[in-house]
C-alpha cells in the first residue's frame, strides 16, 4: 500500500512541476486550451428556443394579431377661399398657404381580398383614403358603404397576399377575459395595449343610434378608432370605435363594437352597399314608474313593466297607418318582448321592409295586437365628429 501512495505522490508531483514550468514560461499555451474547452461547452449546451416567451406573456395573439391591423390616413381637399383671392386681403395678410384638412385612425383586414373594417367617423367626409400596412405597404382605399348608425365603414384595396385577421365569437367573450387593443394611437405607429372586458352590451351611451358596445380598460386613445380588439388567441372580437375621457386621453374605459355587429354590417354593405333595416316612424320613451302608473299598467312585485311609451306618431308612417297612437305602449314587436327604447329600436331594425309584422301594445287597460308593415329606416343625417 505504502508503495502506491509513493507511486501517486510521486506523479503529482511531476503534474504539478509541468504545470508551473508551463505556467511560467508558456502562459498562453494554457489560455489557448481554456478557449477550446469553453468552445466545446457552448456547442454542447442545449440552445434554447426563440420563440419561447415567459409564462403570461400577450406576444402570441398581439404577432398573430397585428400584421392586419392597418393604419388609415385620409385628407379632405380645401375649398378655394375666396377672400384669399382679394387683393386688399393679400395686401394686409399676404399669401394664405391652402392646407388640407388631415385625419388618423385604424383599421383591420377581414378578408384575402382586401376588405377593411374601420369607423365611420374615420373616414367620414375624406377626399383621399391612405391605408398604410404593418409591414410598410401602402395602398389607396376605396369606400364599398358606411353604416353612420352604428358607426362602421367598409373599405378595399388592392394589393397581393395580404395578412387577414381570424374573426371571433362575441358570444363565448365573458366579463374578465383579457384583450388587447391594436391600433396607432397619436399616429406613433402601431401600439399594443391589453386588459380586460370591463362590461358587455353596454347601451344608451349616446354614441351612436344601435348601441351593444364591448367595454374595456385596455388603453384606447385617439387614433385608435377602427383598430381590433382582440382575445387572448389572437381572434378578433370587437372594433375599437370610442372612449370616455374627461382629457381626450385614455381613463380606463373604452369600447368597441361586437365583431357580430360588424358581419352583419359587412355583409349588407358588400350585398347592398348599405345595411337596409326597419322603420315605423314612432317616438319612444322609457318607461317610468309615474308614466307606468298613469297607463295602469300591471306589473309584478317592484319590478315596472316592460315596454315602451310612444309619444309622437310620424303622419302617414307606418306606425300610423297601422293604427299606433301617441300614448300607446309597445310591449312586443314581432312576438319579442320590449323592455326599453333601444330595445325597440334593435327589433324593428331587425325587421324587413315591406313584410308584415305583429306589434303588441297596451291601450287604455288592455293588449291590442296590430299588424304593422315597416318601411326602410331613412339614412342617418347625423354627422358624428
Amino acid at each position: 500500500m505504502k508503495r502506491y501512495w509513493l507511486l501517486f505522490s510521486q506523479w503529482v508531483t511531476v503534474l504539478l512541476a509541468a504545470w508551473f514550468v508551463v505556467a511560467t514560461l508558456q502562459p498562453e499555451w494554457l489560455r489557448s486550451a481554456q478557449r477550446s474547452a469553453d468552445g466545446m461547452t457552448l456547442l454542447q449546451a442545449p440552445a434554447s428556443s426563440p420563440l419561447s416567451r415567459p409564462a403570461g406573456s400577450l406576444s402570441a395573439p398581439a404577432r398573430q394579431a397585428s400584421p392586419a391591423v392597418v393604419s388609415i390616413n385620409t385628407s379632405k381637399a380645401n375649398s378655394p377661399n375666396a377672400q384669399s383671392q382679394d387683393p386688399w386681403f393679400k395686401f394686409f395678410y399676404g399669401e394664405q398657404e391652402e392646407q388640407n384638412p388631415t385625419g388618423l385612425g385604424s383599421g383591420v383586414i377581414v378578408s384575402p381580398e382586401g376588405h377593411i373594417l374601420t369607423n365611420n367617423h374615420v373616414i367620414e367626409d375624406a377626399d383621399d383614403i391612405e391605408v398604410v400596412l404593418a409591414d410598410g405597404r401602402k395602398a389607396a382605399a376605396k369606400v364599398i358603404g358606411t353604416d353612420p348608425d352604428t358607426d362602421l365603414a367598409l373599405l378595399k384595396i388592392t394589393l397581393d397576399k395580404l395578412p387577414v385577421i381570424v374573426l371571433g365569437q362575441t358570444q363565448e367573450l365573458q366579463v374578465g377575459d383579457v384583450v388587447l387593443a391594436i391600433g396607432n394611437p397619436f399616429g406613433v405607429g402601431q401600439t399594443v395595449t391589453s386588459g380586460i372586458v370591463s362590461a358587455l352590451g353596454r347601451s344608451q351611451l349616446g354614441i351612436n343610434t344601435f348601441e351593444n358596445f364591448i367595454q374595456t380598460d385596455a388603453a384606447i386613445n385617439p387614433g385608435n378608432s377602427g383598430g381590433a380588439l382582440v382575445d387572448v388567441n389572437g381572434n378578433l372580437m370587437g372594433i375599437n370605435t370610442a372612449i370616455y375621457s374627461r382629457s381626450g386621453g385614455s381613463m380606463g374605459i373604452g369600447f368597441a363594437i361586437p365583431i357580430s355587429t360588424a358581419k352583419q354590417v359587412m355583409q349588407d354593405l358588400l350585398k347592398n352597399g348599405k345595411v337596409i333595416r326597419g322603420w315605423i316612424g314612432v317616438e319612444p320613451q322609457d318607461m317610468s314608474p309615474e308614466l307606468a302608473e298613469s297607463f295602469q299598467l300591471p306589473k309584478s312585485g317592484k319590478t315596472l313593466p316592460a315596454g315602451v311609451v310612444i309619444t309622437g306618431v310620424l303622419k302617414n308612417g307606418p306606425a300610423a297607418t297601422a293604427g299606433i297612437r301617441p300614448g300607446d305602449v309597445i310591449v312586443k314587436v314581432a312576438g319579442q318582448p320590449v323592455g326599453n327604447v333601444a330595445e325597440l329600436l334593435t327589433q324593428v331594425a331587425s325587421l324587413k321592409p315591406g313584410v308584415p309584422a305583429e306589434v303588441n301594445v297596451w291601450r287604455r287597460q288592455g293588449e291590442v295586437n296590430l299588424r304593422l308593415t315597416p318601411a326602410e329606416r331613412p339614412a342617418a343625417n347625423k354627422s358624428r365628429k
